[in-house]
């Protein structure tokens, strides 16, 4: 298969320069290489810039009400658990009205593939904050700054046990097209931040690790089983230091050949690494005041955490069999004939 197979025939009604773009051609690149036929594939999404994909896909695909995608998702997977699910979401939509069927989807380890795009802004209602806006960021609905904490995408999956987290940037194709592939490969909850570029009303918001010159310093793309190494020249690496008052561990940047320079385990059951590791340079993201901070530390990108755990939707259909199996009615025509019945 190729591309082609699962572009559809509408206009996509993106803005000109949006990620949203990059996004899309990268799920129908993911796609054919990941082989599943159009006709087992379905995408799912609320509503949002981002809730357009379904239109622009040849699967099947539902659009639904706002905040509502995951919900909608679970059903699909857990009554078609041969099908391949993709849930579309961006910020607003699946952490603001849709945040508790997020949480929950991730919690029960619901097998979808959920890629979350994040512009930090409301674009399809015209430029309101969202959950992931930075605090003081102005806008239309916050005219003299935000005063609410941000919602860090990564510490909300962590913290709701989630067995697969990435994040990619819209211009990094390559990387955006991997994290897709093995969120596929996962079996369970699998997360995909996408950092994109509202040109309309947020433009610029991730520019400084999304510009070209600036990525390799301030960027990290982890791949499982290598050493952590970034940096134009790659000459830097990351390693962990133990704070000696308080104990509690630090993510430190060191030369690329000292040998405290860690190597990436995805596939580690214990969050504690990942964790930190997903929250590397996360004060740029939070607070308009940090948004020009020179922390050391790189924003990390590719697949974070992927772990394996039991499924909803494979317990749900194993539990159904079980107790199929030891029923003495196996077809609901045998269930109203063993029930007492009259004649009228």
């Amino acid at each position: 298969m190729v591309p082609q197979d699962f572009k559809s025939d509408q206009y996509v009604r993106f803005c000109p320069g949006c990620g949203d773009h990059a996004i899309c051609a990268a799920l129908q690149k993911a796609m054919a290489e990941i082989g599943v036929p159009p006709h087992q594939t379905v995408v799912i999404s609320g509503i949002g810039c981002s809730s357009r994909m379904p239109h622009y896909l040849n699967t099947y695909g539902f659009n639904t009400i706002h905040g509502r995608g995951g919900a909608v998702a679970t059903g699909v997977k857990t009554s078609h658990p041969e099908l391949t699910v993709w849930q579309m979401s961006g910020d607003g939509d699946c952490l603001a009205i849709g945040g508790n069927h997020f949480i929950h989807e991730i919690r029960r380890n619901v097998d979808l593939n959920i890629c979350m795009f994040n512009n930090r802004i409301y674009g399809l209602t015209k430029g309101q904050y969202s959950p992931t806006s930075p605090k003081g960021f102005i806008s239309k609905s916050s005219p003299f700054g935000t005063v609410e904490r941000p919602f860090i995408p990564a510490q909300l999956v962590l913290g709701a046990g989630g067995t697969f987290f990435a994040r990619t940037l819209d211009v990094d194709m390559p990387t955006t097209v991997d994290c897709m592939v093995q969120a596929h490969k996962h079996k369970g909850a699998s997360v995909i931040e996408c950092l994109v570029n509202c040109v309309i009303f947020n433009n610029g918001t991730h520019e400084w690790i999304a510009n070209r010159e600036l990525r390799a310093e301030h960027s990290i793309v982890l791949k499982h089983g290598e050493k952590m190494i970034f940096g134009t020249n790659k000459d830097k690496g990351l390693a962990i230091e133990i704070d000696p008052q308080t104990f509690i561990p630090h993510i430190i940047v060191v030369p690329a050949d000292d040998e405290r320079v860690l190597v990436h385990d995805a596939q580690q059951p214990d969050p504690t690494l990942h964790r930190l590791l997903a929250l590397m340079g996360q004060e740029r993201f939070t607070d308009v005041a940090d948004a020009d901070s020179q922390s050391p530390l790189p924003v990390a990108l590719g697949v974070i955490r992927n772990v394996t755990a039991d499924t909803y939707d494979q317990a749900v259909n194993r539990q159904i069999e079980e107790v199929r199996a030891r029923a003495k009615a196996q077809t609901f025509d045998q269930l109203t004939q063993s029930l007492e019945q009259w004649e009228m």
